[in-house]
């Protein structure tokens, strides 16, 4: 077997055979098929596709490259729950204590990001202390004695994934439906989780900006999930405009925080209530959606959810303190408003332009040594569907930057990011699809 002629067959649009990409990984992995080789191959999967098939043993080739992880130490359905990234984005902190009140073990496993704000890791180590490593044996006795742990992937996780992934962002090959489903579904599978929930973001903030190729994606996951035997199911959610009000580490943990009292921004609420429901349903705590919405409104009105996230932060070393006075969290040195210029009503937010905005203010990373400040962000005063008049505030920036030129800049962008219409408008849909095994049901 060479790896010229399986590049041919993709080239030429042929299905390639389990054993032809099981060649092509490994060789890929050890050395053997160089990397221009595997760059021909990436591109002509961008442009030629693959089947079903064909992506569910490229995932699994991926996930068998590196360590697994067993998660059967630990009791019960083991539930992941994956977003596909967005602006504002914090449902893993209200997800993760919420779903475990309700008896489902979430044993999570996260990362950092890289562009618009941090990952959830960086936002949980805004309370101080926090300890995102966990030894494998403390990490099961946690989740069977709280419910939850969230720490960061260690050991040598999909290290085939790892290496294609750095060429395809160098080669252009990133956006191709295929190669984006068996890269996250291959990390996903490694992490050993008895069934997933994806949210998949559509929208100008969202990795996916249309909404059929979010459902083309979200089907691809799905279909790997069929494929090696894990239950997963896939919402199709809004990134049109930031989830929630708060953009920034700090800021997003005690937002999350709020929702989890009860309070806090309805969508926010809204979509951790529809993710949840799906992820108990899949590990077995309620027959149905309504169900399981009722038992998680149940948990966040008697204060049973808030108490498994201070559990959570005690079990990890934070300061627990800082949950039931998040005003002892991170905080900027100042902040300023963005206002309004002219009346209407709020049409559109570009969601990844206010993204880019509180990466420039500190929130994110511009490049992978680049140090996050906890404290600043952006919070949102106004949403898709509000009025506005000349002077009201659009947004608050959290602010330690002392550079009034760049801060101008920032300034000029969010306001930018606001577009203001004479006329009322609808609000968009929080949820515009689920994709499940049986196929897609829109909203």
């Amino acid at each position: 077997m060479r790896a010229v002629d399986i590049i041919q067959h993709k080239r030429d649009g042929h299905e390639l055979s389990s054993e032809e990409i099981a060649f092509l990984v490994k060789g890929y992995v050890n050395g053997d098929i160089p990397d221009y080789q595997m760059s021909a191959w990436a591109m002509a999967v961008y442009f030629k596709g693959m089947t079903a098939r064909e992506t569910g043993d490229l995932t699994l080739e991926m996930a068998q490259s590196g360590d697994q992880v067993d998660l059967s130490p630990i009791a019960g359905i083991k539930v992941d729950k994956h977003s596909t990234g967005g602006v504002g984005d914090k449902t893993t902190i209200v997800l993760a204590p919420l779903v475990a009140a309700a008896g489902v073990p979430v044993a999570k496993m996260s990362g950092r990001g890289l562009g618009h704000t941090g990952g959830t890791l960086d936002k949980l180590e805004s309370i101080s202390g926090f300890s995102v490593e966990l030894e494998a044996e403390q990490f099961f006795k946690q989740v069977n004695e709280v419910g939850t742990a969230v720490i960061g992937q260690s050991g040598n996780i999909t290290p085939a994934d790892k290496k294609l992934y750095g060429l395809r962002d160098v080669t252009a090959t990133v956006d191709s439906i295929p190669l984006i489903a068996s890269s996250v579904m291959s990390k996903k599978i490694a992490a050993g989780a008895d069934a997933i929930v994806l949210d998949v973001k559509t929208g100008s903030g969202a990795f996916m900006k249309t909404l059929d190729d979010s459902i083309a994606l979200a089907q691809a996951m799905v279909d790997i999930g069929s494929h090696v035997g894990r239950q997963t199911i896939a919402v199709i959610s809004d990134m049109d405009q930031p989830l929630g009000l708060g953009i920034g580490n700090a800021l997003e943990v005690k937002e999350a925080i709020e929702v989890l009292n009860g309070k806090g921004p309805e969508d926010l609420q809204e979509v951790c209530l529809i993710l949840g429901s799906q992820m108990l349903v899949l590990g077995g705590k309620a027959k149905d959606e309504q169900e399981a919405r009722k038992i998680l409104k149940g948990h966040l009105e008697d204060g049973s959810a808030m108490e498994k996230l201070r559990q959570l932060v005690r079990s990890q070393n934070g300061d627990v303190s800082q949950i039931d006075h998040p005003d002892t969290l991170p905080t900027a040195k100042r902040t300023i408003e963005v206002k309004a210029v002219k009346a209407g009503y709020v049409a559109a937010i570009q969601a990844e332009s206010i993204g880019i905005a509180a990466m420039l203010l500190g929130a994110g990373r511009e490049t992978k040594d680049s140090i996050i400040d906890l404290a600043v962000g952006i919070r949102l005063s106004k949403k898709i569907g509000d009025p506005v008049q000349p002077g009201d505030t659009l947004a608050v920036l959290h602010v330690n930057l002392e550079d009034e030129i760049k801060l101008e800049e920032i300034k000029e962008k969010v306001l930018e990011s606001y577009q203001i219409s004479k006329n009322e408008v609808q609000i968009p849909p929080l949820i515009y699809a689920l994709v499940t095994r049986e196929g897609v049901q829109r909203f």
